[in-house]
């Protein structure tokens, strides 16, 4: 096995602008929190500041077996704290360790009072993609399991948050998707003792143009992945139905990992995922919206076919839940192609 230590990285959010930071500077972090062993509900969460603009922005997003509720905030970065916006409060209360999130009363209906705490080392790689016709995105990169404990509260009815999941994403620099790219992958398939967790992305004549992650051992373990294949199967909509893939690590170890991600919802459009994010709204701007979970929202039918799929894990005999987000391009130019 190849033991690894976490790199540095500075966890608290940049919250002021500086000659340095360039125009499309941004600091971000995603948050997701569901049970060990269920795909319902889904939470999903985000915030991101944007000190070069005055902005800061985030979201909400609650999955249930019906429907997807969407909320989202932004206002000026110099008219706050820098500790949320909207009906969002973060605190990190121990760099990489522990983070307390709350959410207020807002138009989605769910409120939560949690603590995030690490189970797992943190994966930090520096991402580089060339995008068609526009600016590098260049940024840090840092993936991490943890474990909530706290209340949920949705229409009404409170529930106690005690050992589940979470995966939590953050991401420092410039960023533009813009374009040339055929199918995304990012894959946090949580288990008992470990998180399967990548970031995987090929362009539309099918070659690799990105892979970082790692196997992130609950005993401090961390075994970089080296490879990737895939066999996944869409429907007409361009939306994930299931499928299996492959994970090879720097240490030799092979992983066949098989997910049925057909619950439903986790569509990111809900969180301002088609290139909203940082954009002047002004002061304590708000917006929602619900989603149908009928057939009639898909990735192709909102502004971004990024889809963040609470999703059933089979390894081997082992059974986990995580996240599987995926995006395959609407481009006439690419159709999906496994590799397994």
């Amino acid at each position: 096995m190849t033991v690894g230590t976490e790199r540095a990285f500075v966890d608290e959010l940049v919250t002021r602008t500086s000659p340095e930071l360039p125009e499309r500077f941004f600091d971000r972090f995603v948050f997701n929190l569901h049970r060990t062993d269920a795909v319902t509900p889904s939470v999903l969460f985000g915030f991101g500041s944007y000190p070069p603009r005055d902005v800061v922005d985030g979201f909400a997003i609650l999955v249930t077996e019906t429907e997807q509720r969407n909320v989202r905030f932004s206002t000026e970065l110099t008219a706050t704290d820098g500790d949320g916006a909207g009906p969002f409060r973060f605190e990190v209360v121990e760099p990489m360790r522990t983070w307390h999130l709350t959410l207020g009363p807002n138009p989605t209906g769910m409120e939560f009072d949690v603590t995030w705490r690490a189970r797992t080392p943190a994966w930090v790689g520096d991402i580089g993609v060339t995008n068609d016709g526009g600016t590098p995105s260049t940024f840090e990169h840092l993936v991490q399991s943890g474990l909530y404990d706290g209340t949920l509260t949705i229409d009404g009815v409170t529930e106690e948050v005690h050992d589940w999941y979470g995966q939590r994403d953050r991401s420092r620099g410039v960023r533009n998707m813009s374009g040339g790219q055929g199918l995304h992958i990012w894959h946090q398939a949580q288990f008992p003792d470990r998180s399967v967790g990548f970031l995987y992305v090929e362009d539309r004549e099918h070659q690799p143009i990105l892979l970082e992650g790692a196997v992130m051992h609950t005993d401090g373990e961390l075994d970089g992945i080296v490879g990737v294949r895939h066999e996944l199967r869409f429907n007409d909509s361009l939306d994930l139905q299931s499928g299996r893939v492959e994970v090879t690590t720097a240490g030799g170890v092979t992983y066949q990992i098989n997910a049925d991600a057909s619950a439903g919802g986790g569509y990111m459009s809900g969180g301002w995922y088609g290139g909203q994010h940082g954009r002047p709204m002004g002061r304590d701007y708000e917006e929602h919206d619900v989603y149908p979970l009928d057939g009639t929202v898909s990735p192709k039918t909102v502004d971004s076919a990024l889809t963040d799929r609470l999703t059933k894990f089979t390894w081997g005999d082992v059974v986990g839940y995580g996240i599987f987000e995926f995006a395959h391009s609407r481009s006439s130019r690419y159709r999906y192609r496994p590799s397994l």
